[in-house]
C-alpha cells in the first residue's frame, strides 16, 4: 500500500510540474455513494454524495493524456440492525478492572453516517473527436482515497446493556450506577478511525468545444473501493459501556463491532466539468 500511494503521489507531482502541453480542470461530481459493507446482521441505505474535483491533464498524443488532480468528496448513508431489536455481545472491563460479557440490545436502532473525504487520481484518457466540437473521452485509472474524517449519529428508542460474569456465573442487568440497564430514547455521536485505501475509477463520457481554450465535459463515473477504511485494532460494542450510568453511552458504530470487516467506498453518477488548455 505505501509503495502504491508514494507511486501515485510522485507520478502527480511530476506532472503538475510539467510545462508541456496540457489541459486543466474543474468540476463536481455527484451521484450514488455509500460505503459497502461485508459485516453480518447489518444493512445500509442509499443517499446522494459528491466530490469537487480539480486537475490536470498531460497530453502525449491527440489522442492519448494522463491525468491527475485533486478531489474532495463526501459520503452519506443510513446503517441499521437487519433486525428491528437485536443483541450484540462484546467483552468489556468494569471501573474496579475485572473482565465480564457484555450484552447490548436496543430497538429501532439508526446510525447516520458521514464521511470526508481527499482523493488522488491518476489515470489514461483516451479521446476522440466524433463530431464538429464533440470528442468521445474515456478515462481509466485509480485513486487513492484518504478519509478525512468518518462521523457517526447513531439514535435507538431504547438501549439495554447487561453484564455477565463468567467466573461467578452472575449477570446484572439493574445497576445504573455501574453501567447496567435501560435508557430510553438514546442518542449518541462518535468516528470511525479510518486509513487510506485505493479505488478503481472509470469516466465515460463527451466533451463540447466553447471556445478556442476551452470546453464542457459531461461523464458517468463509477469509482470503487479495495481494502477496508475502517482502521481498529480489536472488536468493540456498537453502544459503550459507561461505568459509571447508563446514560452518555459513546456511539462506537456498527462497524466497531468486527474489526475484520471490509467497509469500502462505492460511488457513481455523474460528472460534470470546465475544461482550459
Amino acid at each position: 500500500m505505501k509503495f502504491d500511494v508514494k507511486y501515485i503521489l510522485g507520478i502527480a507531482i511530476l506532472l503538475f510540474s510539467t510545462g508541456m502541453s496540457a489541459q486543466f480542470y474543474v468540476g463536481l461530481q455527484s451521484g450514488i455513494a455509500n460505503l459497502q459493507s461485508d459485516l453480518k446482521g447489518t444493512k445500509s441505505g442509499n443517499e446522494l454524495g459528491g466530490a469537487l474535483k480539480a486537475g490536470y491533464i498531460y497530453l502525449l498524443t491527440d489522442h492519448i493524456g494522463i491525468g491527475s488532480g485533486v478531489e474532495f468528496a463526501q459520503y452519506k448513508q443510513k446503517a441499521f440492525l437487519t433486525l428491528g431489536s437485536a443483541t450484540l455481545t462484546n467483552f468489556e472491563v468494569d471501573a474496579s478492572g475485572s473482565a465480564f460479557v457484555y450484552n447490548v440490545t436496543t430497538a429501532n436502532y439508526r446510525e447516520e453516517q458521514t464521511l470526508q473525504a481527499i482523493q488522488i487520481p491518476l489515470y489514461l484518457q483516451y479521446k476522440r473527436n466524433i463530431n464538429k466540437g464533440v470528442d468521445f473521452n474515456f478515462r481509466a485509472g485509480v485513486k487513492y482515497f484518504l478519509p478525512v474524517n468518518y462521523k457517526i449519529e447513531s439514535s435507538a428508542s431504547s438501549v439495554r446493556g447487561i453484564g455477565y460474569y463468567p467466573d461467578v456465573n452472575l449477570s446484572i442487568d439493574n445497576l445504573p450506577e455501574y453501567g447496567f440497564g435501560t435508557q430510553n430514547n438514546y442518542s449518541g455521536t462518535g468516528e470511525y478511525q479510518t486509513k487510506g485505501v485505493l479505488m478503481s475509477t472509470f469516466e465515460l463520457g463527451f466533451t463540447f468545444e466553447m471556445g478556442e481554450k476551452n470546453s464542457l465535459y459531461a461523464a458517468m463515473f463509477l469509482d470503487t473501493g479495495y481494502g477496508s477504511v475502517i482502521d481498529q485494532k480489536q472488536n468493540e460494542s456498537y453502544i459503550g459501556y459507561n461505568p459509571t450510568a447508563v446514560n452518555d453511552r459513546k456511539a462506537n458504530g456498527l462497524y466497531s463491532t468486527d474489526k475484520n470487516a471490509t467497509i469500502k467506498p462505492v460511488a457513481f453518477g455523474l460528472t460534470f466539468g470546465l475544461n482550459f488548455l
